[in-house]
C-alpha cells in the first residue's frame, strides 16, 4: 500500500494558492488601525510599511495608483485607521494588508497634511520675515485674485472705493475651491508676477471648512507666492482662520474687508492730515520768520555806520603805512652801514697781499729743501762709494785671483776647512778663480 493511495499530497505552489483563494475569500475588505513603522518607498512608487499594536505585526503594502491621492505624507509612529484587503504573495508563502485608503487616527488627513507642509515650509525659511516686502503707501494699481462672484469681491470694491474712489483695481477670476482652483491661482500668480504691471495683490475668498481652503494650503500655491515679484495680501477665510499662504504672504489680513482697509489709505484720512501738516507747516515757518526779524532788528541796533566805519580804516591804513615807511627805511640805512663795515674789514684783508707772503715763504721753503737734499745725496753718494771698497776686499772671487782655493764634499757642497772632516777616496770639489776641479782623497796628513 503507498502514500498515495491514502493522502491528498498538495505542491507548495497548490497550498499557497489555496491559502490566498481563502483568505481573499474571508476578508475582502477590513477596516483595520495601528502604528506605521518601516515605512519605505523604492523607485516603483508603491508605499510598504509594516502596521502593529502592542502584540503584533503585519506588512502592508499601497500600490503607486493609491498612494498619489494621500492628502498627507506616510511616516513612522504615525496612527492611521485604513481600508484593505487581505492577500498572500504566494512566491514567499507570506501574506499582506493592501490599502485602498488611509487617514490619520485622531485627526484629519487635510490637517495633518497642512501641518507637515508648514514643518516643511518653515525649515526651508518661505515664512522667514526677511522675505517679507514692504507694502506700498498707495498703490496706483491693485489686483485682486479671486472668485467674481462671490461677496467677497463686492465687499472690497465697495471699502476700496469709499477709502478712495477712482482707484485702478484688477480683478483676475479664479476658482476659489474645488477642482483645478490651486492650478488657476497659481497660473494668475505667474501671470502678475511676469506683466509686474500692478502695485500689490490681494488674494481673498470668504470662510470655510479646511477641505473649502486646500487650494490655498497646496505648496504650489504657496511657492508661486513666495516666487512673485510683487507684494501679496492673504485674506483668506474668517480672522481664525490660516492657510500656508497667510504665512508665505508678505502681509496676513484676518478678513478681506480687513485687507482692503490695510492696502488702502483713507482718503478723508490724507487730505485731515494733509491739512494738519500744512497748518503746522505755515505755523512754523511764521515762527522762524518772526524770530529771524527779531534777530536781525537786535543785530541792526549793534550795527556801526559804514561811513564811520570807513574812516577809522582810512587813518589806520594811513598810520599803518607811515609805520611801514619807517621800518624799510631803518632797514635800508641798517644795511648800508653793514656793507661799508665788511668793505673795510675786506679792504684790510685783502687777499692779494696774502698771496704775495705765501709766495715769498715758498720760494725760501724751496731754496732749502734744494740745498739739504744736495747735501743729503752727496753724503750718500760718498757711504756708498765706501761699502763698495769693503765689499770688493771682501769677495771671495777676489781672494781666490790671490791663489787660493775652496774645497767641498761631493755630494752635499759643505766647505772643507779641516782634514779629518773627509775620509780616503771621498771625492772633492776644488773651487780656483777661474775653473773646477775633481779630486780624490789619497792620503790625509796630520798638521797638528
Amino acid at each position: 500500500m503507498t502514500i498515495e493511495k491514502h493522502h491528498n499530497i498538495y505542491t507548495v505552489s497548490q497550498l499557497n494558492s489555496e491559502i490566498k483563494f481563502l483568505l481573499e475569500d474571508s476578508f475582502p475588505f477590513i477596516w483595520i488601525s495601528g502604528e506605521i513603522s518601516n515605512c519605505k518607498m523604492p523607485g516603483s512608487g508603491h508605499l510598504y510599511f509594516t502596521l502593529k499594536d502592542e502584540n503584533s505585526q503585519i506588512s502592508c503594502v499601497m500600490f503607486r495608483g493609491q498612494n498619489q491621492k494621500l492628502k498627507f505624507e506616510l511616516e513612522d509612529g504615525l496612527s492611521i485607521t485604513g481600508l484593505g484587503r487581505i492577500s498572500l504573495y504566494e512566491p514567499r508563502g507570506t501574506y499582506q494588508l493592501i490599502f485602498e485608503f488611509l487617514e490619520p487616527k485622531g485627526i484629519g488627513a487635510l490637517q495633518i497634511a497642512f501641518e507637515q507642509l508648514k514643518d516643511r515650509l518653515t525649515s526651508e525659511g518661505l515664512f522667514d520675515d526677511k522675505y517679507k516686502r514692504p507694502l506700498p503707501f498707495l498703490p496706483q494699481k491693485i489686483s485682486l485674485i479671486t472668485s467674481p462672484t462671490g461677496a467677497v469681491v463686492h465687499d472690497i470694491l465697495k471699502i476700496i472705493d469709499r477709502r478712495f474712489p477712482n482707484l485702478f483695481i484688477e480683478i483676475v477670476p479664479v476658482k476659489v475651491q474645488g477642482e483645478n482652483s490651486e492650478k488657476e491661482i497659481v497660473q494668475a500668480l505667474e501671470l502678475l508676477s511676469t506683466l509686474n504691471d500692478t502695485d500689490i495683490i490681494i488674494m481673498a475668498r470668504g470662510g470655510g471648512s479646511l477641505e473649502d481652503l486646500s487650494a490655498f494650503n497646496s505648496e504650489n500655491v504657496a511657492r508661486a507666492v513666495f516666487s512673485t515679484k510683487i507684494p501679496v495680501v492673504s485674506a483668506i477665510g474668517h480672522e481664525t482662520d490660516f492657510t500656508i499662504s497667510d504665512f508665505v504672504a508678505d502681509l496676513r489680513a484676518p478678513t478681506p474687508s480687513a485687507a482692503a482697509e490695510l492696502v488702502v489709505p483713507s482718503k478723508d484720512e490724507l487730505k485731515r492730515r494733509q491739512e494738519d501738516i500744512f497748518s503746522k507747516l505755515k505755523s512754523n515757518i511764521w515762527q522762524y520768520i518772526e524770530k529771524h526779524r527779531y534777530i536781525l532788528a537786535q543785530v541792526s541796533k549793534s550795527l556801526v555806520d559804514p561811513k564811520r566805519k570807513v574812516q577809522d580804516l582810512r587813518l589806520k591804513i594811513d598810520d599803518l603805512t607811515n609805520r611801514l615807511t619807517r621800518i624799510f627805511l631803518n632797514s635800508i640805512n641798517q644795511k648800508h652801514e653793514q656793507f661799508k663795515l665788511w668793505n673795510d674789514l675786506l679792504f684790510i684783508n685783502k687777499p692779494l697781499s696774502y698771496i704775495a707772503n705765501l709766495n715769498e715763504k715758498l720760494a725760501n721753503n724751496t731754496d732749502k729743501l734744494t740745498t739739504l737734499n744736495t747735501i743729503y745725496l752727496n753724503n750718500k753718494r760718498s757711504l756708498i762709494r765706501e761699502n763698495k771698497g769693503r765689499l770688493y776686499a771682501l769677495n771671495p772671487t777676489a781672494i781666490l785671483k790671490r791663489g787660493y782655493s775652496i774645497t767641498r764634499t761631493i755630494p752635499g757642497a759643505d766647505i772643507v776647512k779641516t782634514a779629518h772632516s773627509v775620509s780616503i777616496g771621498q771625492n772633492l770639489e776644488v773651487m780656483l778663480a777661474k775653473g773646477l776641479l775633481a779630486v780624490n782623497v789619497q792620503k790625509i796628513t796630520d798638521s797638528s
